[in-house]
């Protein structure tokens, strides 16, 4: 039985800051998202956990192993080197999308996204060290067959980012209606999804769909772990056989 601890990350009343007092330059916005999804990830990467940007105002973390202080750094760390601050809500569930709902219902109780008196708000619980056990994250890594032959060395660049994001949003939407699982582009042709205790024949129903849907061909390495890096770790590998024997789900357990 997996137990997932999520974290939503979110700025504090970072809409009206945009426009404050005047709207600011696009690029210098999208350099800050970048720059705060990226040490935002390293920060949790250290401590072997995921961080996904979503729409970068709302940012998903998998944090199994981060402790209420970590949190309290992140929010710290952040607040020393932005002009903007984070709230966090944690919980944990035995699906990803309980968690997630869980540590949502934590920050919106405690103001809206566009509260200028909201601050920095840390709300929720973690799983204590003695609870841990080594099946509480289970990650599967899916990638697009041959996208390099398929799209890259064949199409312009704009409709290969088509073809990969209909795969994505496929997957996406089955992924969380079938199986309250949470599903995150990461870059190229790779999807990764956090997911409850799910066998081979649920992942090979999800690639079966998204080939009948948007005629999208997946593959897909699972692992299991004690953190998301452990899982992801073993997910990569998994995937790995895939390719190298040609299967479409592979387990790394």
């Amino acid at each position: 039985m997996t137990n997932t601890q999520v974290t939503l990350c979110q700025i504090d009343n970072y809409g009206p800051w945009t426009v404050t007092p005047e709207p600011r330059r696009e690029a210098d916005l999208q350099t800050l998202q970048s720059r705060l999804y990226a040490d935002i990830s390293q920060f949790v990467g250290n401590r072997d956990g995921y961080v996904f940007f979503t729409r970068f105002d709302n940012m998903i973390a998998v944090t199994n192993g981060l402790t209420f202080e970590d949190h309290a750094l992140l929010q710290e760390s952040v607040g020393n080197r932005y002009p903007v601050t984070l709230s966090l809500g944690v919980a944990t569930g035995k699906t990803p999308v309980q968690a997630l709902s869980d540590a949502t219902t934590l920050v919106q109780d405690a103001g809206s996204a566009q509260d200028k008196n909201r601050r920095e708000c840390l709300e929720g619980r973690v799983i204590d060290d003695e609870h841990r056990t080594d099946d509480d994250v289970q990650i599967a890594h899916f990638d697009v067959i041959d996208a390099t032959g398929e799209y890259t060395d064949e199409l312009n660049a704009f409709d290969t980012f088509i073809e990969i994001e209909q795969g994505y949003a496929s997957l996406m939407r089955y992924m969380r209606e079938a199986h309250d699982s949470l599903a995150f582009f990461v870059g190229g042709d790779n999807v990764i999804v956090v997911c409850p205790d799910l066998g081979e024949g649920e992942y090979e129903d999800a690639i079966y769909h998204v080939q009948e849907d948007v005629d999208v061909e997946l593959q897909v390495g699972v692992g299991r772990g004690k953190s998301p890096h452990d899982a992801g770790i073993a997910a990569k590998h998994a995937l790995e056989d895939c390719r190298a024997d040609g299967t479409r789900v592979e387990l790394g357990w």
